[in-house]
């Protein structure tokens, strides 16, 4: 069964590592309680960097428990639900396969994949990794931005519902390849979610397709 293992909300931490603004929100703890998802994010939690964060179309974000076991063993280090920035812990969700546009009700709920995440300096250094960027990129298991279209509470426990795909049948981990690992390989295939990508990814999509088109 696809499930909610971790509700997680942000304590908000200040140093160095957390960048230009030197306060962060990516170290998110489990909720005790059920916690309500809207339109403009997760009630309870913080979001501190507007500029790259907070959209409507980064509502919440999701990471796969499988994957928190993985970069565990990979890097010796003891990874719990939350380390990931992520407000979702999911398990038995390949959530990077999702495709561009999928809806999901979780709870009361009903939520929709956006994009996938792109790692920064301040996911680096929160697990203080050198070259984390570097690896999780070469990796490709992003985790899933979501957008809120239905508000409702979600809680731990929760089972994760596909309500419905779209005909494109691109994949987050397809529209990551192309804009950071350079797949020009992808670009016909990625052209087909570009209206279900958000304006400011969609835009950038387009920049990789428009050059592996002029350069074919």
């Amino acid at each position: 069964m696809s499930v909610v293992s971790s509700v997680n909300l942000a304590v908000v931490r200040s140093g160095e590592w957390a960048g230009r603004l030197g306060r962060s929100g990516i170290d998110k703890r489990p909720a005790a309680a059920p916690v309500m998802f809207t339109e403009t994010g997760v009630q309870g939690d913080a979001v501190c960097d507007t500029k790259h964060h907070g959209a409507w179309y980064q509502a919440a974000y999701a990471f796969d428990g499988e994957e928190l076991a993985h970069w565990s063993a990979e890097l010796g280090k003891h990874l719990v639900p939350g380390n990931a920035g992520e407000n979702l812990t999911l398990t038995g969700v390949d959530s990077t396969t999702a495709l561009i546009g999928e809806r999901w009700a979780i709870g009361g709920a009903v939520l929709r994949v956006t994009g996938p995440r792109q790692p920064c300096r301040v996911f680096a250094d929160f697990w203080d990794v050198p070259g984390l960027v570097k690896r999780f990129t070469q990796r490709g298991r992003t985790g899933v931005y979501l957008a809120v279209e239905q508000p409702g509470e979600i809680s731990a426990g929760d089972e994760v519902r596909k309500l419905s795909r779209p005909d494109h049948d691109v994949q987050v981990a397809e529209v990551f390849a192309l804009t950071r690992q350079g797949r020009a390989d992808l670009s016909e295939h990625v052209a087909g979610c570009l209206p279900d990508l958000p304006e400011k990814w969609r835009a950038t999509a387009a920049a990789r397709i428009d050059c592996s088109r002029a350069t074919a």
